[in-house]
Order: C-alpha cells, then sequence, then structure tokens
C-alpha cells in the first residue's frame, strides 16, 4: 500500500495558502470554481496558464491568473481580458474583477513546464531531449532540484513504462521545503502518456505567510548543505 501525497495539499496551511477563499455553500462554490477554472483553460491557448486564485464576498468575485504571456492574456488594448471578465459575469451572475499576474521565471513553475512538456511530446518531439532541456533550464535557475517522471508508450513501444530523470535535491518529507508540482496527461497517437513534475525552489524560514505573492524569505542557497554545529 503506497503512502504517496501530494506535495501541494501536504503543505496547505503551512507554507502555501489555498488558491479558493470561501467558507459557506460547499456544494455550489466548488462546482462554480470548476466552471471558472475550466472556462479560462479553454478560453486561453494551452500551457500559458500557471494557477486561478479566486477570492469571494457577498456579490463579488476577484479572479487573479497567472501567466507566462500576460500580453496574450490581455489582447490587444485589453479587449480579450474584458470578454473574459462579462462571459464569466454571465457564468457565475456576479461582478468580476481579473487581476493578471506574470510569472517571471517560467521554468520554475512546474504548472508551465508539466505543459509544455505534454504540448512537445503531442507534437512528436524526442520526450528524452525535451526532458533533459526542461532540467537544464531549471537549475540554471538556481532550483534546489528537479524531478520528472513519465510513463506510458514511450516513443511507441509495444509494453508501457515508467522512467524518472532527477537532478538536485527534492526534499517531499520536509514540511518548509517550498515544492512546486503538477501532473498532466499527454495525448499522443501512441496513447496517453503521464508527466509528472516536482521542482523544489528552497526553504521557508520564519512566520507562516499563507499569501500567494508576497515576497517569503528563503534560506541561502550556499548555506543550503551546511551543516548546525
Amino acid at each position: 500500500m503506497g503512502q504517496k501525497t501530494n506535495p501541494i495539499v501536504n503543505r496547505l496551511g503551512i507554507i502555501i495558502g489555498w488558491q479558493s477563499s470561501w467558507c459557506n455553500n460547499y456544494k455550489e462554490r466548488l462546482k462554480e470554481d470548476f466552471e471558472v477554472r475550466s472556462y479560462i483553460e479553454a478560453r486561453l491557448p494551452k500551457g500559458i496558464i500557471s494557477r486561478v486564485f479566486i477570492e469571494r464576498t457577498l456579490k463579488f468575485i476577484t479572479i487573479t491568473i497567472r501567466t507566462s504571456r500576460p500580453a496574450l492574456v490581455i489582447g490587444k488594448g485589453g479587449e480579450e481580458v474584458d470578454t473574459i471578465r462579462k462571459e464569466l459575469k454571465k457564468l457565475t451572475k456576479k461582478e468580476v474583477q481579473i487581476n493578471i499576474s506574470e510569472v517571471k521565471r517560467p521554468e520554475l513553475d512546474a504548472i508551465l513546464v508539466t505543459k509544455n512538456l505534454s504540448k512537445q511530446l503531442e507534437n512528436r518531439i524526442s520526450y528524452k531531449k525535451s526532458i533533459k532541456l526542461s532540467i537544464l533550464s531549471a537549475m540554471r535557475m538556481n532550483a534546489y532540484g528537479i524531478k520528472i517522471q513519465i510513463s506510458g508508450r514511450l516513443n511507441g513501444s509495444e509494453m508501457a513504462r515508467c522512467e524518472t530523470y532527477k537532478e538536485g535535491r527534492i526534499s517531499l518529507g520536509t514540511f518548509r521545503a517550498d515544492v512546486d508540482y503538477y501532473m498532466d496527461v499527454a495525448h499522443t497517437v501512441y496513447g496517453s502518456i503521464g508527466i509528472k513534475v516536482w521542482i523544489m525552489k528552497g526553504e521557508i524560514y520564519g512566520k507562516k505567510d499563507l499569501s500567494h505573492f508576497i515576497e517569503i524569505q528563503k534560506k541561502p542557497r550556499s548555506n543550503f548543505y551546511r551543516r548546525k554545529k
């Protein structure tokens, strides 16, 4: 019996906050969140959306979209984001405000890395080449470690298999470790191929900070492997 847990869920309330903030009408809110996120993913180009944060009041919804390509989300003169706001207003029947947050280092975002790999596999690019380039890009941006696991009929082989590529350190058992994780499926001509990505960005110390956009205090990289006396 496996003892695996999602690294994001395992750190909720410790170093990571919730992507949606509400406390009543669980069934309705959960369904509405799913519809909002599904609409945004379908409306915008694939592979540019990292996360969607939703904050609610009684008659108002604030949606923050984290993306690596803010220009595509905003559109010419803000036309695209205005259209999204109007359609979400019809969907939720509430006033909607949309904020755009740029992901300055997409090489360290597990969602963007996973979606990029999925897109490359669907375009019949060699999975080994794509994975090695993703690992090199992440380590060049000073990631503490990265692990990529891929499984399925790789390169069209008759027998499905699972391969894991890792570099650096991934501290899954340390709650203060800032580990980003995502899983996606690439639909190729040979079948579905699963992709999992873990990226460790450092360690968080000090008081609990559940906000998503405030800079958090991290341990310097030079002292990471230094033992305490």
